[in-house]
């Protein structure tokens, strides 16, 4: 799959998606200060989970963000929380776009909703930065800002209450091996059974972790980067927010060394990163690890696995959305295809590790 055609744009609402349009123009009369209408709405290709839109204005272009219709999964799809998070972080300095309201009043487009500024940029969808002339300069800046997000206090940015915080690891890895094992329409997995297991019998001690905001799925196709210069602009898709351990954050983000670098999920795995400018991992762990004043990312092979799991079961549950009939993008069925080959590597990965 072509992952930068697959999901660049945007394209003519779906049927099942679409909504009142006429009802979000008075919403957005009351709630976004100085639009002016008519409004004319597209749907974005990317996006897997919350169906997202593209609102052109005579006052500018938006973002819309809602909840998907139809059955969901408890705690999944919280577009409340996607709201508050950025809405905070923005006002900390942190590049996360400008919020305009949110609307829990399913009436309005039949779903809850936010609805946020179009920030203009470049979205890279590909973990080897193509067409990028300084990619050393790009990893420097995605290293940055993630050290930047795991450097807030929650307490001093108004986000003290946005998670439990403590035991992180212990009560993932339980959320994500019960959702894999509590979605029976997506099915089983032999290498998922055995990493449920392995999960829970070699889980560390990380009580010693400070409690930060992380964002869950910190990767180069959740940024917008400046579109001429190394610099992002903005961290997209906050769905996964909450309070936990940043070297799980951390160690999510640098999946993009250890995953292959063709399929749905793109990375740099046997690519010539000196060839192509891009840092190793470990001088990418060390830059990280200097900004945020760590001498290493402690259990690490652990949080790799762990990681790769939950990302397993997110693919699981993409699958089982389109099993139920109410998976938001229209290449899921594609990305489905991945969980088993995504299931075995993390099972390799836990073999290999250095516990």
């Amino acid at each position: 799959m072509d992952r930068t055609s697959a999901n660049t744009g945007t394209r003519p609402v779906s049927d099942r998606l679409a909504f009142d349009e006429n009802s979000l123009t008075q919403w957005m009369q009351k709630h976004v200060e100085g639009f002016e209408g008519p409004l004319e709405v597209e749907q974005f290709k990317g996006g897997q989970s919350n169906p997202t839109y593209k609102l052109t204005a005579k006052s500018g272009q938006y973002v819309l963000r809602r909840k998907p219709p139809g059955r969901l999964l408890p705690g999944a799809h919280a577009v409340e929380r996607e709201y508050r998070v950025m809405t905070q972080l923005g006002l900390n300095g942190f590049p996360a776009p400008r919020t305009h309201g949110l609307e829990e009043d399913a009436e309005i487009i039949g779903t809850p909703f936010f609805v946020m500024d179009m920030v203009p940029g470049r979205i890279i969808w590909e973990a080897h930065f193509p067409d990028t002339d300084d990619r050393a300069a790009h990893f420097d800046a995605m290293n940055a800002t993630i050290a930047q997000l795991h450097s807030f206090d929650p307490a001093a940015i108004g986000l003290c209450d946005y998670g439990k915080g403590e035991d992180f690891i212990a009560r993932q890895v339980a959320r994500w091996s019960g959702q894999y094992v509590n979605d029976v329409e997506a099915g089983r997995v032999e290498a998922m059974d055995k990493l449920v297991d392995w999960l829970k019998d070699n889980a560390p001690d990380r009580s010693g972790e400070p409690v930060r905001v992380i964002h869950g799925d910190f990767r180069c196709d959740n940024m917008i980067f400046d579109a001429e210069k190394p610099e992002v602009l903005a961290v997209l898709d906050w769905e996964l927010s909450t309070l936990g351990d940043p070297g799980a954050d951390f160690a999510y983000h640098l999946l993009m060394y250890r995953m292959p670098s063709a399929g749905s999920f793109t990375g740099l795995l046997g690519r010539d990163l000196a060839e192509l400018g891009i840092p190793s991992e470990a001088d990418y762990v060390a830059a990280y690890c200097e900004r945020t004043g760590r001498d290493g990312v402690a259990d690490l092979d652990y949080l790799i696995v762990y990681n790769m799991f939950r990302l397993a079961a997110i693919v699981h549950g993409i699958k089982g959305r389109v099993a139920r009939g109410n998976a938001s993008s229209a290449h899921a069925v594609e990305t489905a295809k991945a969980l088993e080959p995504l299931a075995e590597l993390a099972w390799a990965n836990a073999q290999a590790a250095r516990l």
